[in-house]
């Protein structure tokens, strides 16, 4: 009896954040998306192009959270989701002449499927045996990207251009700002839908696995079925992230998708705090700026730069941006009392 209680409280492997820490509130979450939809009003087309990268890295990240933060799973091979998802995107629109809209919900379904087969073997492994699993296969996705058989679809080593959307409706704006737009019209309905989904039974089912399986089992969870699920809904919406990316850079070739793009998005879920959906744009911005500071305060040792702006990050804030969220609401509340 004894021993059978001390695997139930056993420490859980990812921190559970509490439900009411997972969001916003629909207050600061309404201010957000305002200030993100002034953003193009008074900014250069290159700042837009910008934001437009981080809103797309967010959504990586998002979907590796609900991974990660969801259910507990660890994957080091989002890169390799991101990629069928971009490659899917400009595949359709320069061969099958498919718009780029559309692209979006067919890249989601493959990804999802590609996922979901994945997680099928991978729910043998766990912990940091998964986590090489997931890294073997974004260290292999690159190469399988080059073989010659899918050269007349991927373009081989030399990859492919795609076409930047215009405004529709004969809309007096940019490419850029358009396509803005567009990406924070998609990210805020799947922020939505991620958020609806950990208040659903089944994002209930995931955080039941990740702070214990053996519990979450004994209570009649299928267990198998839903960490395939999580591993299928995170590479959804990474192959939407990804469709999204092969649009705005207007490129895809295998070397844009390497390891390092893993373990980037992988480090944007730390930084924003694991398990919290907000956060997922707070790591977005630290991949995508903080990399570009450090090379602006030493462009011979910017690695060790970044590398010492990292370490200062995670030793301040373990938790995240997150702390740094729950800090500042303490900080309201006590100076509205």
């Amino acid at each position: 009896m004894a021993a059978a209680q001390e695997v139930v409280t056993e420490t859980p492997t990812v921190e559970a954040p509490p439900k009411r820490a997972m969001t916003l509130g629909y207050g600061t979450s309404l201010a957000l998306l305002g200030l993100l939809a002034l953003v193009p009003l008074f900014a250069k087309n290159f700042i837009i192009f910008q934001m437009t990268t981080l809103l797309i890295y967010a959504l990586a990240v998002l979907a590796l959270n609900i991974l990660t933060g969801g259910s507990g799973q660890f994957s080091l091979g989002q890169s390799a989701f991101y990629a069928v998802g971009a490659y899917s995107s400009a595949i359709l629109m320069e061969h099958a002449n498919i718009n780029y809209a559309l692209t979006l919900p067919i890249s989601g379904v493959i990804c999802f499927a590609f996922g979901y087969l994945f997680g099928k073997p991978a729910l043998r492994l766990s912990g940091i045996y998964l986590a090489l699993a997931t890294f073997a296969l974004a260290t292999a996705m690159p190469q399988l990207l080059k073989l010659g058989v899918l050269e007349p679809w991927t373009g081989g080593v030399q990859g492919l251009v795609v076409d930047k959307p215009d405004a529709p409706f004969g809309l007096k704006m940019s490419q850029d700002m358009w396509l803005y737009y567009f990406t924070l019209a998609v990210s805020t309905a799947i922020y939505i839908f991620s958020v609806n989904l950990l208040k659903s039974r089944s994002g209930r089912a995931f955080m039941a696995i990740r702070d214990n399986e053996i519990a979450a089992s004994a209570m009649g969870i299928d267990v198998a079925r839903y960490k395939t699920l999580a591993f299928g809904i995170s590479a959804g919406i990474t192959g939407v992230a990804g469709a999204l990316g092969a649009i705005a850079v207007q490129f895809v070739a295998p070397d844009s998708y390497t390891v390092t793009l893993a373990i980037s998005l992988f480090l944007g879920m730390v930084v924003g705090g694991v398990g919290w959906l907000p956060g997922s744009i707070v790591g977005a911005a630290f991949i995508i700026f903080v990399p570009n500071i450090a090379e602006s305060i030493s462009k011979g040792l910017s690695g060790a730069v970044f590398g010492v702006l990292l370490f200062l990050v995670i030793f301040l804030m373990p938790h995240g941006a997150r702390q740094v969220a729950m800090f500042g609401q303490r900080l309201v509340g006590k100076l509205w009392k």
